[in-house]
């Protein structure tokens, strides 16, 4: 369990699946893009156009899934993570499970990080 003193980013929040558990720097930026591309559009009350629809595109063929995902993964996070500026991203699909990695680096810094969002079908 840390501390409110023990936090040295001025960016924080409550770590997923971790009581007391906090993400702050290159942990926080990746939750919140996890958070953004694992939320469909709709699903917060006042903030409708909020997350994505990658979600939509794993059962086309890879071909015109991997484009499109890569598509929805750039405008969401360009629009809900605005500290940071996409370097790349790396889609993988196998049977029902969606891998999205994203190269990225802070655009206040050289400071860099990679988030990997993993979305499966079948929960």
């Amino acid at each position: 369990m840390t501390n409110l003193n023990e936090i040295t980013y001025v960016d924080w929040q409550l770590k997923l699946n971790s009581i007391g558990g906090v993400a702050e720097g290159v942990d926080d930026i990746n939750q919140c893009i996890a958070i953004i591309l694992l939320t469909p559009k709709g699903r917060v009350p006042h903030r409708p156009t909020f997350g994505s629809d990658i979600y939509k595109y794993i059962d086309y063929p890879v071909n015109e899934a991997i484009p499109n995902i890569v598509r929805e993964a750039t405008d969401s996070i360009t629009l809900w993570e605005t500290r940071i500026k996409i370097s790349s991203i790396e889609v993988e699909i196998e049977q029902s499970t969606l891998t999205v990695k994203i190269d990225w680096t802070l655009k206040d810094s050289n400071a860099t990080g990679t988030a990997e969002v993993n979305y499966d079908k079948a929960t």
